[in-house]
């Protein structure tokens, strides 16, 4: 990728950039099991407000937090379907 393009992912928000899974994961269950916050918590920074309608972001630790996450998930996906 060029440096303009890496660039402009960096610049989306977290909720554009998992938008292609957004209805097919269970954020609730994310938030609790891999933060340990509520499903609201998850939805808010996904959303880039806060409760109190501030602006808001993941941190770095955050962000790394919900990429395990996120591969963890894929990597269960991936043994169950091995199972069928």
């Amino acid at each position: 990728m060029g440096n303009n393009e890496n660039t402009q992912v960096e610049n989306l928000t977290m909720k554009q950039k998992v938008y292609d899974i957004l209805l097919a994961v269970s954020w609730a269950d994310l938030g609790r099991n891999y933060f340990g916050k509520s499903n609201s918590w998850l939805y808010h920074k996904l959303n880039g407000i806060d409760a109190d309608g501030q602006p808001t972001s993941f941190s770095k630790e955050e962000a790394e937090t919900l990429k395990g996450a996120l591969v963890d998930l894929s990597d269960r996906i991936r043994r169950c379907a091995d199972a069928i």
